[in-house]
């Protein structure tokens, strides 16, 4: 038998197997064969095939988990992030599947860009990228991309993340196109004339240090629009990077009614409050801000409840020069493809105990994928072979210098989590292990 004929096989053995969508919590085998999961016997009556073995005892073996909400800068800011490297750092944090973010130059507001970004991810990304397309021309917030060619174009979702549409007639046209042609709506919630020149939370510590403000009604003004217009249209919007206690409560209300409204949850808007910008680390510094103890605590509870659905990273590098500056002129963000299964394991499961590892793989899988509406996130036969095996008890020390990200912008240098991902398998392929 010629070697390039051969079926691949891989079959992982003794691992827990955790599959939300399939409700199938278990000690068991997952047979791989060609790309796709299936059945114990199809794989047994496979005798023209290269077998692979994974022990994984003691490991849990789930769907690829997702991540919704990624920066990988390219085109237009490689110096910062590539699709190369983005992708290599998701498949290091456990993610076989990310969705990236319009804010690049040229902006993705049409379907030529559109077109190649999804060519360039192919050609060079180890996991899948999946693009959004802007919801506005040039992210500039007054006149609507063509959200019905971005839609043929192949884009999971339109979003202006980065920015906030602040014309609420704008932005409820842009809902209706979008339920027109079927995808969700994603909103960076941030009310301009609200939040002003702000950089960190307004409180205790933006009075101290005398740094510009930024109250957290400045999000939750446009998380209650978000709520209206979903209503209004009969239309997912979908809140990102949530962090303020009024939101939660906004989003819980709406939900309990039937309104098509969700939000996400960053490791950072849990693991930090805004005391971490006391030394004045650029790296703390992040849109929308980290925030007081009483928003995290409403954030955990709101993780608990299920208000709260999605976990994601907002993973958005910048390069050293560009962070090493003053507080106020610094970039926003920090990245968190590497760190944030590790993080949210760490305080969710094994500290806090607000959830158990099954809904936190569900919330990297099954409620992304029922958003995004995309054929992953589960372990079905038949299935794309996309796994990640967790080992859930592992205790490690973050070491940015070791990261795959071009970047390392990160304030989690230096910590002991417990809990990540040790094997990353795209297409029935291993991609990255520990």
């Amino acid at each position: 038998m010629r070697r390039d004929l051969l079926v691949s096989t891989t079959i992982i053995r003794n691992g827990r197997v955790i599959d939300p969508a399939n409700r199938r919590d278990e000690i068991s085998d997952l047979f791989i064969v060609g790309g796709k999961i299936v059945g114990s016997k199809f794989a047994i009556r496979s005798p023209q095939s290269e077998i692979e073995e994974i022990d994984a005892t003691g490991l849990i073996v789930a769907p690829g988990l997702i991540d919704i909400h990624v920066h990988l800068r390219e085109p237009g800011f490689s110096h910062k992030e590539t699709i190369e490297s983005g992708a290599r750092a998701a498949a290091a944090g456990g993610f076989t599947t990310i969705v990236c973010m319009p804010n690049t130059s040229p902006v993705p507001d049409n379907a030529g860009t559109i077109a190649w970004i999804k060519d360039r991810a192919s050609a060079i990304g180890c996991v899948n990228v999946l693009p959004t397309g802007a919801i506005s021309k040039n992210l500039a917030g007054e006149e609507l991309a063509p959200i019905g060619s971005l839609a043929q174009a192949g884009v999971v979702a339109i979003t202006d993340d980065g920015h906030c549409i602040q014309n609420h007639e704008v932005m409820r046209r842009a809902v209706e196109y979008a339920r027109m042609v079927g995808v969700p709506v994603l909103d960076h919630c941030q009310d301009y004339n609200l939040v002003g020149n702000g950089v960190v939370h307004e409180g205790y510590w933006s009075t101290l240090l005398g740094l510009p403000s930024w109250p957290a009604a400045g999000e939750e003004a446009i998380v209650m629009r978000n709520v209206l217009l979903a209503e209004l249209c009969d239309h997912p919007i979908h809140c990102q990077h949530v962090s303020a206690a009024g939101s939660v409560r906004l989003i819980r209300e709406a939900r309990g009614r039937g309104v098509k409204i969700s939000g996400e949850v960053c490791p950072h808007h849990v693991a930090l409050t805004d005391e971490a910008i006391q030394n004045f680390d650029t790296n703390c510094k992040v849109n929308p801000p980290l925030r007081s103890r009483t928003d995290v605590d409403a954030l955990l509870d709101g993780i608990a409840d299920g208000t709260l659905s999605i976990l994601c990273s907002d993973h958005a590098p910048h390069a050293d020069f560009e962070k090493e500056v003053e507080f106020d002129v610094a970039p926003f963000g920090m990245i968190g493809l590497e760190t944030e299964l590790g993080l949210f394991i760490d305080l969710l499961v094994h500290k806090h105990g607000r959830i158990d590892i099954v809904r936190l793989i569900e919330m990297y899988s099954v409620e992304p994928a029922r958003l995004l509406k995309l054929d992953s996130g589960s372990l079905s036969t038949g299935a794309r072979a996309d796994v990640t095996l967790i080992d859930s008890g592992l205790e490690w020390t973050v070491r940015v210098d070791q990261f795959q990200s071009a970047s390392r912008n990160s304030p989690f240098d230096g910590w002991k989590l417990k809990g990540r991902a040790v094997r990353t398998i795209v297409g029935g392929k291993t991609v990255w292990k520990l």
